[in-house]
């Protein structure tokens, strides 16, 4: 799992777009299992990697079960209905984000991080080997980032290969291999979470005084970041 970190402006939604197609490379190439994305289709590229954009707004009032049942898309054909199988999928994505009670709510019915749960799940609902996150913790409480941040390690012991952007050095701590430090669309840093993510490093890439430290926990010594 490879978290990227970095203020804003800095680059972050735009590397991701580019890494899936959604905006042409300037330079270099991208590939997928040594394919370049650019030769492959839309309906493959969709099967091997999810992506969990920032919240937004809908145009239309699906229902959060249509919603996350349109990842689902990329596994039918042309105009086939979901079946069970697809069904089962969103209903179970929906329950592992803690929102199936919501199933049949509009989309402008819901709150903002009620939507971003859903923008996860509708990933979820993909079975994906690949995830892509875009900030999928943005407008979350405490409880719901926590309870993302927990599928996302449990995604990563399972084997999928995860890439995340936040804007919480903590959240890179709790879950991620490696780091990508970005600023002003150049790489400051990339390593392991440990190297990376020092405080000399943070204190470069925010431009404030930054202190890493270890706190003791349940589960371990942990570290966090603390702005001194």
């Amino acid at each position: 799992m490879l978290c990227v970190l970095g203020p804003n402006g800095s680059g972050k939604s735009t590397l991701f777009r580019t890494m899936l197609g959604l905006l042409p490379a300037l330079g270099g190439e991208v590939t997928l299992d040594g394919r370049p994305i650019g030769r492959m289709e839309r309906g493959e590229i969709a099967r091997a990697v999810a992506y969990v954009p920032q919240a937004s707004s809908g145009y239309f009032d699906f229902s959060l079960e249509e919603m996350v049942l349109m990842g689902r898309t990329a596994h039918l054909g042309a105009f086939a209905a979901p079946g069970e199988r697809d069904h089962a999928a969103a209903r179970t994505s929906l329950e592992r984000m803690g929102i199936a009670a919501l199933a049949t709510r509009p989309v402008s019915g819901v709150s903002g991080g009620e939507r971003q749960l859903a923008l996860i799940a509708r990933a979820l609902a993909s079975e994906a080997p690949a995830l892509v996150m875009d900030e999928p913790t943005a407008n979350l409480d405490f409880g719901n980032q926590a309870r993302v941040l927990s599928q996302v390690a449990q995604l990563r012991d399972a084997g999928v290969s995860i890439l995340l952007c936040t804007h919480d050095p903590d959240h890179a701590f709790q879950v991620a291999d490696r780091v990508l430090l970005l600023r002003g669309g150049f790489a400051i840093t990339l390593a392991r979470t440990e190297e990376a993510l020092t405080a000399e490093n943070l204190t470069r890439l925010y431009d404030v005084p930054v202190q890493v430290a270890e706190v003791e926990t349940a589960g371990g010594v942990r570290r966090v970041c603390v702005r001194i």
